[in-house]
């Protein structure tokens, strides 16, 4: 079996494992970082919909250009917070994904935490 194919796996069992210690009851806040961008949504699996959405497209490019990749995620997740808050969700259950809970993740997590939602 090549590297690839084992890295490729390995993600997969990361993500898998993480996803199934969450509660389903209520929604989940799944995060996907790429190198320069970062996605938030908010997710009911029971319903298997996108309750709401968020991510750096989002913001002015002129706000993105002058701050750091952590800011950017921090307000990524403030944004998501109010939108889903507006919504009615004031409770979800994050799911980090394949990612380690530190830097622009644990930004985001910070910044849902302040737009008012409990985690």
């Amino acid at each position: 079996m090549s590297l690839k194919r084992k890295l490729k796996q390995a993600r997969q069992r990361r993500i898998l494992r993480v996803r199934s210690r969450l509660n389903k009851v209520i929604p989940r806040a799944s995060v996907f970082r790429s190198l320069n961008r970062i996605y938030v949504q908010i997710i009911d699996d029971a319903q298997g919909k996108t309750l709401a959405s968020y991510s750096c497209h989002n913001i002015d490019p002129k706000n993105v250009k002058q701050m750091d990749k952590k800011g950017v995620a921090f307000i990524v997740g403030k944004e998501l917070a109010m939108r889903a808050r507006s919504q009615g969700i004031t409770a979800v259950e994050f799911d980090r994904g394949p990612f380690l809970c530190h830097g622009r993740v644990r930004a985001v997590i910070d910044g849902l935490r302040e737009g008012g939602l409990n985690l």
